[in-house]
């Protein structure tokens, strides 16, 4: 069994529980196992904050249309569900992320004396089983991180 989709979203706090939602009710419809629900919609709520609050410039509507206007209010959430495998990617049009954040070390797992900012992306990287955080040259950022399913008993859409 594959299912995947692809949603572009205005850069929105309203955004991030739309995604949530959608990539919940997918998974519980095909019987993955309400725990990896649960890890992956946080792990996509929180890469969706991510791109709502550094995501690139916000679209001035009033100047649509209108030269030297930015209008890259939006972002993407793509899902993958193939086999006992997902994949989430969330891409947007940012600055992207410090070099830091792209060498390939996982980022340290969010602790409880940190500051309410800075960790989502810990979070994703401690939800997921392989996270990965990279740069678009010109053209933003995308985090992509996988994790192996469990399925319920009894799923109807589990690989055979």
């Amino acid at each position: 069994m594959s299912i995947w989709w692809s949603l572009h979203l205005r850069r929105g706090a309203a955004s991030v529980p739309l995604a949530r939602r959608l990539l919940l009710g997918t998974m519980e419809t095909a019987g993955v196992d309400p725990d990896i629900c649960f890890d992956l919609s946080v792990a996509l709520s929180e890469a969706c904050a991510n791109a709502v609050e550094h995501g690139g410039p916000v679209a001035d509507t009033s100047r649509v249309g209108k030269p030297d206007t930015a209008v890259c209010a939006e972002y993407r959430v793509t899902a993958y569900l193939d086999g006992d495998h997902c994949r989430i990617e969330v891409t947007d049009s940012g600055p992207g992320f410090p070099p830091s954040t792209v060498s390939g070390r996982r980022p340290p797992p969010a602790g409880p004396s940190e500051k309410e900012h800075g960790r989502g992306l810990g979070l994703i990287a401690e939800l997921s089983d392989h996270v990965r955080f990279r740069n678009r040259p010109g053209r933003g950022a995308v985090v992509s991180f996988d994790k192996v399913l469990k399925w319920r008993e009894g799923a109807l859409l589990r690989v055979s």
